[in-house]
């Protein structure tokens, strides 16, 4: 056994403690604590959630601009979004969750019924009027279960009830959508691609569709439950017969993403045409996250991943599963690094990573572990190399013993 020349950090962020680009700096200092002579290099991996827009401004030198939008409860917040660095068509990355993310809503407001995608729309008529070519828009942390109604307003659609009035934003007035003009939404659209960046396995409909799923995460009751998710049925029927045609013939109420961001996957799909396709292939494209993620494995000796939270839900498409199925390709062993270990957190070996352990050494209130995350981070990887180091020299000896 020998340790590792090259080592690749190549982690998500930990919720309210540290973004990916902290916990990439944090994770390469305890590396260099232990093993002061190896090469580390870190590329902190974009889901489409929050951070992605800092990661993609960082990777390719690209140009970040603040926003004043209309927040997922009415209240105006500041959005930050990019332009992509780089040749090639100028792109614009967007975070919904800047817009309307889940962070955003207050505890004593959270009803998916009411909350609004309508930032998310004023954020790409931003990034049109600056001369954007292609616009991303990253999916995930949502706070709405709309279906995408308010981003479409925002830029220009009409959504109208049996009497010809415009609907309120919220989803819960989906109920009563009748038809859709979208004869007024913004010129450049018709130019422009629009491209979302979501969860492959997020359906509008059915009994693993958006409301059933994420809106009880999102504050909804029962009842509320079962009230949107009869509104995002009629919403999807009416995208159907009124809008631009999904792409590929994409049927709006389970086709794959169409429950992305409480629904923005179909409405931008129905009413503007925009393509859905998974975040990490669409994210971890060379041309838009400025490195090749996958020559960076292949180099590497190691490769170290992490998120806040390791589960059983992080082999469903989280950063870590998806950094682990692109080493196992390159036969590259993966280690990982949490914030806390919780249900089914051994499952992630059967993906293909090899090691797994926590920040917290000793038990904590986890609001102290937010607070600490980078010294505990940096302190953990450095016990996770020193154990790599007594596995060397054990080797070493038994190797001895037998020569």
């Amino acid at each position: 056994m020998y340790l590792p020349d090259r080592i690749l950090v190549a982690p998500s962020g930990f919720k309210e403690s540290l973004d990916a680009i902290e916990v990439a700096d944090a994770i390469a200092a305890g590396v260099r604590r232990a093993l002061p002579g190896v090469h580390v290099s870190t590329l902190p991996v974009p889901d489409g959630g929050e951070g992605t827009v800092s990661i993609l401004a960082a990777t390719t030198g690209g140009v970040t601009t603040e926003t004043v939008v209309t927040g997922p409860v009415g209240l105006p917040v500041t959005a930050t979004w990019v332009m992509l660095g780089g040749s090639g068509p100028r792109t614009a990355v967007i975070e919904m969750a800047a817009a309307a993310g889940l962070s955003l809503v207050p505890h004593d407001l959270r009803d998916p019924g009411e909350t609004t995608t309508r930032g998310v729309g004023e954020l790409i008529a931003a990034a049109l009027d600056a001369g954007a070519d292609r616009i991303v828009v990253g999916c995930g942390d949502s706070g709405t279960c709309d279906g995408g109604v308010g981003a479409l307003a925002a830029l220009g659609a009409l959504i109208l009830d049996d009497d010809d009035e415009v609907l309120p934003d919220g989803g819960r007035h989906l109920h009563r959508v009748a038809r859709v003009d979208l004869s007024p939404v913004h010129p450049r659209l018709a130019r422009v691609p629009v491209e979302l960046a979501c969860n492959a396995t997020n359906v509008l409909c059915g009994p693993r569709g958006v409301a059933r799923v994420f809106g009880p995460q999102k504050g909804a009751t029962p009842h509320q439950v079962s009230h949107l998710e009869r509104g995002l049925e009629r919403w999807a029927d009416v995208l159907r017969r009124d809008g631009v045609g999904a792409p590929g013939g994409l049927d709006l109420r389970t086709g794959a993403g169409t429950g992305a961001s409480g629904g923005l996957g179909a409405g931008l799909a129905g009413g503007l045409g925009a393509v859905l396709r998974s975040r990490f292939d669409t994210l971890l494209t060379p041309d838009l996250l400025g490195a090749d993620l996958d020559a960076e494995i292949s180099a590497a000796d190691l490769v170290i991943t992490a998120e806040g939270a390791i589960d059983f839900q992080t082999p469903r498409g989280k950063v870590p599963a998806e950094v682990a199925r692109r080493a196992g390709l390159a036969g590259v062993p993966v280690m990982a690094i949490a914030g806390s270990l919780g249900r089914g957190a051994p499952d992630v070996h059967d993906i293909g990573i090899g090691a797994v352990t926590s920040i917290m050494a000793v038990p904590m209130p986890l609001a102290d572990a937010v607070a600490q995350g980078r010294r505990l981070l940096v302190e953990a990887t450095e016990r996770s190399m020193r154990m790599l180091q007594l596995g060397a020299a054990v080797s070493r000896r038994a190797g001895d013993r037998v020569a």
